[in-house]
């Protein structure tokens, strides 16, 4: 089972420092999916489940994102490609990946920090950020560019299924919690809860996905096709 060690933890917080301040990346003047070499990944990915948290108000925010126009998990072919055989893989083995975010519009990410920027909405603290300031949130959590614009990042859960019915595994947090207990290796996570965030990794890992340490769900397809650009047409 692989694991964090201290040493490991600094060199990916400090790099994911260096990405917070490197330069936002140009954003691509394509108006939809087609012009940006973007795939509907449930049209590639049979059992792929979709749980599209800012299409919707169950979200940090309260709202629909703005950006969000459908419930649809669009990634630049090459990624899409890569999750379509991740869940070719676990569906033999009785699972699914259920998907909660995958392209985020340029838009979609200014609306996210002006949300952490209004402090007198504390509304999402309860279930969101319990035992962190919203002051704070910024830029540990929220950053003033996503690697989501990029169009190969998504985050995601793993599920069990059987007999027709699926049902997301324990990962310890719910999705979307601004906490250390999300981070992938949390000591407060359970021997159980561990385990089933390292199968989740391992399956990521074998079809490039690299996982941000602070957040169990968020993935990352390597290479990225676009690295220095990013998108901002809304999902539809």
């Amino acid at each position: 089972m692989a694991t964090w060690n201290s040493t490991a933890w600094a060199l990916a917080l400090s790099l994911g420092a260096c990405a917070a301040l490197a330069a936002e990346p140009a954003v691509s003047p394509a108006r939809d999916a087609a012009a940006a070499g973007m795939v509907d990944v449930a049209t590639i990915a049979p059992g792929l489940r979709l749980d599209m948290r800012y299409a919707g108000a169950d979200n940090f925010t309260g709202h629909v994102v703005p950006g969000y126009e459908a419930p649809a998990c669009l990634l630049l072919r090459p990624a899409a490609d890569a999750l379509a055989r991740v869940q070719q893989r676990l569906h033999a083995e009785g699972y699914a990946l259920q998907v909660y975010d995958c392209y985020r519009p340029v838009r979609a990410v200014q609306a996210f920090v002006a949300w952490a920027g209004d402090l007198q909405d504390q509304s999402g603290k309860g279930v969101h950020y319990p035992r962190v300031d919203k002051a704070a949130l910024i830029p540990g959590y929220i950053a003033d560019h996503s690697g989501h614009s990029r169009g190969a990042t998504l985050d995601l859960t793993l599920a069990a299924c059987r007999r027709g019915s699926c049902q997301p595994l324990d990962m310890g947090t719910e999705f979307d919690l601004f906490d250390p207990r999300a981070h992938t290796d949390s000591p407060e996570a359970t021997p159980a809860q561990r385990a089933n965030r390292q199968k989740l990794l391992r399956a990521m890992a074998a079809e490039g996905f690299v996982n941000y340490p602070m957040e169990w769900w968020h993935f990352t397809f390597r290479p990225e096709p676009t690295p220095d650009t990013a998108y901002d047409f809304p999902v539809r």
